[in-house]
């Protein structure tokens, strides 16, 4: 059985990301004054019902931290879900009611929508890529091209859509990709010209060289791996040929990155692999539009990346209405 990369839930890490995301995004709406207009505006004793709105269906995600949100705004507020992260509501549908202060209601509003707004994208659009896919063996993965400081959220919007997470950070997988080849040809280019007194920037040519095979690149890293006492690593290999996949796949990688391959090079992919090396999952990745996943799943892949799962995804739309008490 493969390896597995960390699939994120609510946890303390996600927690702690979450209220330090709170703590930026209260600043820099507050700022020193507060809500100057609800300050002009509104009673400081009014208080007031609201809900927070869907404005078309999709997936809701990060009501799990929207009480944490709100009290933060003011302790006074009281929440109310509906719903939950991972359902699917429709057009219309609250997901959670706020009571209190209206000052604080109106203070909460933006940052609230936004923080939701923006991961139930995420968890939507995810859901599309899922139901894609649906039918075959490929599961949706994410990647790293997330917002920095929300990657760990981000991923588990991913989750709440039905997708599967790849690897959080350099830390915790190898992936061996075509740069890291590329610089050790070109590196070993340069040593090689020094070796032979030819002046910087000569060197030997790919073919005298021999490059750092992709299979080369995943025994030393299988090595590197259990030296520092990271065996049970997931080491996972780039490739962009079918001659490159077939000798890469007796290194035993876990997974094999197929690199912008059509369908057809995906079935071929497939069949190459299921004739040397079963165990080894390939994951398909590279413009992954939702007619280009349906095409790669059909064609057997164990695995989509899709960036734009996290780097495209748009904001569900999320209102706040007011509710008669």
């Amino acid at each position: 059985m493969v390896r597995e990369f960390t699939q994120h839930q609510w946890d303390e890490r996600l927690s702690a990301d979450w209220a330090a995301l709170l703590r930026l995004a209260l600043a820099e709406d507050f700022g020193t004054q507060g809500d100057i207009t609800s300050r002009s505006l509104v009673p400081e004793r009014a208080f007031g019902r609201a809900a927070i709105v869907s404005r078309r269906a999709g997936v809701v995600c990060g009501l799990r931290g929207a009480a944490e949100m709100v009290q933060a705004v003011d302790s006074r507020l009281d929440l109310t879900l509906s719903s939950h992260d991972g359902a699917e509501v429709a057009a219309g549908a609250a997901v959670a009611e706020l009571s209190g202060p209206v000052r604080a209601i109106l203070g909460a509003e933006r940052t609230m929508l936004n923080l939701l707004g923006r991961l139930s994208g995420i968890a939507t659009l995810t859901k599309a890529y899922v139901s894609a896919a649906a039918g075959t063996r490929a599961r949706i993965f994410d990647t790293r091209k997330t917002t920095p400081g929300w990657r760990r959220l981000e991923k588990y919007a991913v989750r709440c859509g039905g997708g599967w997470n790849h690897r959080t950070g350099l830390f915790d997988a190898i992936l061996i990709k075509d740069n890291h080849l590329a610089f050790h040809r070109k590196w070993g280019a340069l040593e090689l010209g020094k070796q032979r007194g030819q002046p910087e920037g000569a060197g030997g040519s790919e073919s005298e060289l021999g490059g750092y095979s992709a299979a080369q690149a995943v025994l030393t890293a299988r090595q590197w791996a259990a030296a520092a006492g990271l065996a049970d690593v997931v080491v996972e290999v780039e490739v962009d040929s079918l001659e490159q996949l077939e000798q890469v796949l007796p290194a035993a990688p876990d997974i094999v990155l197929l690199d912008n391959m059509s369908a057809e090079m995906l079935a071929a992919a497939v069949a190459t692999r299921n004739r040397i090396a079963a165990q080894v999952e390939l994951e398909a990745s590279g413009g992954m539009t939702l007619q280009r996943a349906a095409e790669a799943a059909a064609a057997g892949v164990d695995r989509i990346s899709v960036g734009a799962l996290t780097h495209s995804a748009v904001a569900l739309d999320l209102g706040l209405d007011w509710v008669d008490s």
